[in-house]
């Protein structure tokens, strides 16, 4: 037999045919298309966690997050209130008020995650009229 995946049903199926003895374990095998030491080890598993598949661990798959919604939304707040910060300013108002120590890399690509793309950024910047911006301050202070 060649290495070839056994689909989760067809585990389950065999595991149960052969507890219930509804069919002769040779028979189980040639129709499951699976060696005997294959249908030890979904045995086994199934006895010691009730299933027949490894439970995945999360935290061995891809890179760690470096941040966490938080610190995205407060990049996304400090670009919408001044969008012409650069990456290290950036970068420095992190590491102040989150104390979170990453590149500025990490940065650029979680706000392009976030949707903040170049487009974006301007359609801010024009947004963010500063003489505009006094002008409606003064006529709010009188």
């Amino acid at each position: 037999m060649v290495f070839h995946a056994i689909s989760h049903n067809m585990k389950l199926a065999a595991i149960h045919l052969y507890k219930h003895g509804l069919v002769d374990f040779l028979d189980i095998l040639e129709v499951c298309d699976m060696s005997s030491c294959t249908f030890y080890q979904i045995l086994k598993l199934w006895q010691e966690t009730g299933d027949v598949m490894k439970p995945l661990d999360k935290n061995k798959w891809g890179w760690p997050c470096l941040l966490d919604c938080e610190d995205i939304e407060y990049l996304v707040q400090l670009i919408c209130q001044k969008p012409n910060y650069f990456l290290n300013e950036l970068l420095h108002l992190l590491q102040t008020n989150h104390f979170v120590s990453i590149h500025f890399s990490v940065i650029h690509q979680e706000l392009e995650h976030a949707g903040m793309s170049h487009k974006k950024l301007k359609s801010i910047a024009i947004e963010r009229n500063e003489e505009l911006q006094a002008e409606f301050i003064a006529h709010m202070a009188q």
